[in-house]
């Protein structure tokens, strides 16, 4: 890997509509992606089609977001509320304020590496030792990376450097190249870059002997022959997780290159192949999001993403990925306190936040056990 301050930017559109509908096909591309996944999470691509044959839609009456989408509407706040200058003391104090230090509610759907995180902060733990636990590799980071991409538009090597203060608190090592991959790739593709240039972008950014970037060649490599070979080349035969970020960000990018950034392709290729499905399906809807733009994406899919339940984080309860598309977009003069919130409402004090929402394995084969976050 070459040092990501000398990975070149690429232009980022001049118009602003465009990037407004890259950032909306982003966002909004993720939480589809999550809500058509979250069914066929932990499952092996038999049993999908055991269950419903080829997964083409919803497959739920009440399709929703899962912590996904949840945690990167919660990096997305806090990114709008610090821009460039976060820092990590800004994400552990985001942490504590809104996670840690609650009472827990309802947390379920969390990740391992959210728990081991959240358990490290409330002994008194800082960053980055806060991130010293068994699921630092975990693909928790990867899920909440895109709103880094869309923030970075066109400057992949920043959406690299973000990510990873973001991701200090809780991932280390495999876990923070993963969210650098996926947050350079969005950036990336919000300029409008090319399906091998998106790829190529993400590459960039991670050492090149690291895990995440020996599966993501070998998921880009076999792409051309389906979600089969994709899954074949990257998932991990034997083990009992699904939530490794090498093999999940793999997957994503895999089913990605296999659509060459068809929106509707990508994301379904992805949950067909089961495993982490929510978070393979978020991640290559963002990115096929942020490359074809928000019209992309069907209007029966996308009409059925409301605000956040706040079912993972009660936190984040009635904010919509596209709140976060409109803040992340705004430029300077739109962050919180300095001009009126996407709904209208009046600015939010600063120092207020978020804003009140309105209410070296085996290759595996499809009869191995999986389960997962």
């Amino acid at each position: 890997m070459a040092s990501i301050a000398c990975i070149p930017s690429v232009p980022a559109p001049d118009n602003a509509a465009e990037l407004r509908e890259r950032a909306r096909g982003a966002l909004l591309g993720l939480a589809v992606g999550d809500a058509l996944g979250a069914p066929a999470e932990n499952m092996k691509p038999s049993e999908i089609r055991a269950k419903w044959g080829r997964i083409t839609g919803y497959v739920t009456d009440t399709p929703a977001g899962t912590d996904d989408t949840e945690y990167a509407i919660f990096s997305g706040l806090l990114l709008a509320r610090h821009g460039s200058a976060l820092t990590p003391v800004h994400v552990e104090a985001a942490w504590h304020e809104w996670i840690a230090d609650r009472d827990e509610g309802p947390f379920r759907g969390a990740g391992f590496s959210e728990r081991g995180t959240l358990e490290n902060l409330r002994r008194g733990l800082a960053a980055p030792i806060s991130a010293q636990h068994r699921h630092a590799w975990s693909d928790g980071l990867a899920m909440r990376a895109a709103p880094f991409g869309v923030f970075a538009a066109g400057r992949p090597a920043e959406a690299a450097r973000l990510v990873a203060i973001d991701g200090s608190v809780s991932h280390d090592g495999e876990g923070i190249y993963g969210g650098q991959a996926v947050a350079a790739g969005v950036a990336a593709a919000m300029a409008g870059a090319p399906t091998v240039a998106v790829v190529a972008s993400a590459l960039a950014v991670v050492p090149d002997d690291s895990w995440t970037a020996r599966s993501l060649r070998r998921a880009v490599a076999v792409a051309h022959r389906g979600e089969r070979a994709v899954r074949s080349a990257v998932v991990i035969g034997g083990y009992p997780w699904t939530d490794l970020a090498p093999e999940a960000v793999a997957l994503a990018f895999g089913a990605y290159a296999a659509a060459d950034g068809d929106f509707t392709q990508a994301v379904l290729t992805a949950v067909n192949m089961g495993r982490d499905a929510d978070t393979t399906a978020a991640v290559a809807g963002a990115l096929a999001g942020a490359t074809q733009g928000a019209s992309s994406i069907p209007a029966d899919w996308a009409g059925a993403i409301g605000p956040a339940r706040g079912s993972c984080l009660p936190a984040m309860a009635g904010h919509h990925v596209l709140e976060v598309a409109e803040l992340l977009t705004a430029g300077e003069g739109g962050k919180w306190g300095t001009n009126e919130s996407v709904r209208g409402e009046p600015p939010v004090p600063h120092g207020s936040w978020p804003p009140p929402g309105p209410n070296a394995f085996t290759l595996a084969a499809d009869d191995q056990p999986e389960t997962g976050r």
